[in-house]
């Protein structure tokens, strides 16, 4: 085989299909890159056998070929090459010699023999997004994720498609994110669990232009997403998604409307009193006009009143500041509407495209 690549669009694809790379396996052949240019495109494929990747490869093909090459050594030899164009060439024992400039490596490859293509798969059930919106919907729910697998189910978002709306939904037990998209034109009625960790490579790649289209594919058990001739293939997470719906209420005794901007700095240095690793909730104070925010540690207190917008009975709440500031970080109104019944009922933050319900939690009143 023997290949010639312009640098970006080499180290582009490569960093591409390293999000499908295994950190750890008792497989070595799937810590590898596939390079396949037997044909008159070239492209590299990777397989974790949860997460696949192939993507069609800028570069001019002198000689067909196929070999699989170790993923990190391959990756870090070619961002390290000037910005030139990158000569690669394998012999007959499959070695393969990497030239830029005045650099030559030689690294051993594989046959591929062994390597798990992606599977074929018939894209029938799909919808259309831009990358842009697709990036935001992880963004603003992919924080509520449960971190560990004791539920399967909390690793994975929702991706609910119904009346022509993408409706997302992550929990993690403590909180909910739902984040909504009107689609157009689509009639296409399905309900799948895609692994979070798909969801977070996806956005590492994803251009978050406008202009720039994601098809997103849905057969029994995968999910397929198609851009800038990139594929990425997942297996969903088999089960039942939560019933949430009897969480979600418009009922409240309390509505108000802050900054969030100013709730967020707020809450931000009130956690400078906090080691890490500690659950000590900050304490809100809701009555008429003013939010008072306090917090007590063996580190010392804090008070500080922020004016709001409020209707309803005065209530006084307590929350983990980690789980309100994850929400209003992705959040980018200006001002945000907080809903709450009492203070021992979650507490929601609600527009007509995304609904943030968090859990508060018990606390000894700071005064």
């Amino acid at each position: 085989m023997h290949i010639l690549f312009p640098k970006n669009s080499l180290q582009k694809s490569v960093t591409i299909s390293l999000r499908a790379v295994p950190a750890r396996t008792t497989m070595s052949i799937l810590e590898c890159i596939l390079i396949d240019a037997r044909s008159n495109e070239i492209k590299f494929t990777t397989n974790d056998m949860e997460l696949g990747i192939e993507t069609i490869v800028e570069g001019t093909i002198y000689e067909k070929g196929l070999v699989a090459v170790d993923a990190r050594i391959f990756s870090d030899i070619i961002r390290k090459l000037p910005d030139n164009d990158v000569d690669i060439h394998t012999d007959e024992n499959l070695n393969m010699t990497i030239t830029c400039e005045k650099a030559k490596f030689t690294i051993p490859g594989r046959t591929g023999d062994d390597f798990t293509y992606l599977p074929v798969l018939e894209k029938s059930e799909y919808i259309t997004v831009s990358q842009f919106a697709l990036k935001e919907i992880i963004r603003q729910t992919i924080f509520s994720i449960a971190a560990n697998e004791n539920n399967k189910l909390m690793t994975g978002e929702l991706f609910e498609i119904r009346n022509g709306e993408l409706r997302v939904v992550s929990l993690d037990g403590h909180r909910i994110s739902i984040r909504k998209l009107f689609l157009k034109e689509n009639s296409l009625n399905k309900k799948v669990i895609v692994p979070g960790k798909t969801l977070i490579e996806i956005s590492k790649v994803l251009s978050g232009e406008t202009e720039d289209m994601v098809n997103i594919y849905f057969t029994e058990n995968h999910i397929i997403f198609d851009f800038d001739r990139t594929t990425m293939v997942s297996r969903l997470i088999e089960g039942e998604y939560f019933k949430i719906e009897q969480m979600l209420t418009n009922d409240y005794e309390t509505k108000m409307v802050i900054n969030k901007k100013e709730f967020l700095n707020c809450i931000d240095r009130a956690t400078l009193l906090v080691k890490e690793g500690d659950k000590k909730p900050i304490v809100i104070n809701i009555e008429d006009g003013s939010l008072d925010l306090r917090i007590q540690t063996p580190m010392g207190s804090m008070d500080e009143r922020i004016d709001i917008e409020k209707e309803g009975r005065d209530i006084m709440i307590g929350f983990n500041p980690k789980f309100l500031m994850d929400a209003l970080k992705v959040i980018d109104d200006e001002t945000v509407t907080i809903y709450l019944v009492n203070a021992k009922a979650p507490c929601v933050i609600r527009s007509e495209s995304y609904l943030y319900l968090i859990l508060p939690v018990n606390f000894s009143s700071v005064r």
